[in-house]
């Protein structure tokens, strides 16, 4: 019965040993100093944190207001949407760098040597920062060599569809049903721009076989005498190609359209109506081409 009551004893002078120096080391902890540490840097960041959105706000706001005096100008157009775009996507990373920088300077962190360190660098890279430097060079050069502009119809890729945006990190791109595609500049290999050389449509005018292509002649001529004048889409006279063999295997009457950028779909559409209806109407039959879904022969 005596080693245990002596065991006893031990074990509580050890918890008495241990609560005395947790209670000592507690009690050196400077907890006013902690406080009024964190409730100033607290202040220090919400401050700061205030500052930069109006500052982000403030200057955006400048920014749209200094290029809407231009707006009606004759300095006007894509090229100069896209260097506003350019323009607040820049101002708006920059806010976001010194926002950052701040920030770790009111938490006490030496940010310049964090900068100077070679360290950082690879583990930025390693984590995947070469996929958003890759994707600022590529921007900076798009916009630099003007391979497209707000408001041109583009192919990019799989993507086609009127340029809504062009940032230094991501290209926007509305296609024709209405989708806002973001892409990554770093994934833009090849652009095809349709909208800075005039562009050429081929209207097929499928007749039948029995057909005097005399006759075909003189009604789209007749077409054209009275459309031209009006459209205002076109930029020189139409071509008529004459009859040539389509893919199906028959016969087509071909003209050739030069419209200006962009608006070959909706010139070609209005004469092809006026084609059709002109030779339904003069007695010459119009054939109705296969469907493209099917194989030609």
């Amino acid at each position: 019965m005596i080693v245990p009551t002596i065991s006893a004893k031990a074990t509580s002078q050890s918890v008495t040993t241990t609560v005395t120096k947790a209670d000592h080391w507690f009690n050196r902890i400077d907890w006013a100093n902690i406080q009024a540490t964190v409730i100033s840097r607290a202040i220090l960041i919400a401050i700061a944190s205030v500052l930069f959105f109006l500052l982000n706000r403030g200057g955006k706001y400048l920014i749209r207001r200094i290029f809407s005096h231009y707006e009606n100008s004759q300095l006007a157009g894509s090229r100069f949407a896209t260097v506003k775009m350019l323009i607040l996507n820049i101002y708006g990373y920059v806010i976001i760098f010194f926002y950052l920088y701040t920030l770790l300077s009111i938490l006490g962190i030496p940010v310049g040597t964090l900068l100077a360190g070679a360290g950082i660098v690879g583990i930025a890279v390693g984590l995947g920062a070469q996929g958003f430097i890759s994707d600022i060079v590529n921007g900076f050069f798009i916009i630099l060599e003007g391979q497209l502009d707000v408001g041109d119809s583009v192919k990019l890729g799989d993507i086609s569809g009127t340029v809504r945006a062009v940032g230094l990190r991501t290209t926007q791109v509305v296609s024709s049903d209405g989708t806002l595609n973001y892409i990554p500049n770093r994934n833009i290999t090849i652009v095809q721009n349709l909208s800075r050389n005039a562009m050429i449509s081929l209207v097929d005018l499928p007749v039948g076989g029995a057909s005097d292509s005399s006759s075909i002649e003189t009604v789209v001529k007749a077409v054209n005498a009275k459309l031209v004048p009006e459209e205002q889409d076109l930029i020189k006279e139409p071509e008529l190609v004459g009859l040539v063999p389509s893919q199906w295997g028959n016969l087509v009457y071909q003209v050739r359209l030069t419209a200006k950028p962009g608006t070959q779909a909706a010139v070609r559409a209005r004469f092809l109506t006026a084609y059709v209806d002109a030779l339904q109407a003069a007695g010459i039959a119009v054939r109705t081409a296969p469907s493209t879904n099917k194989a030609p022969h």
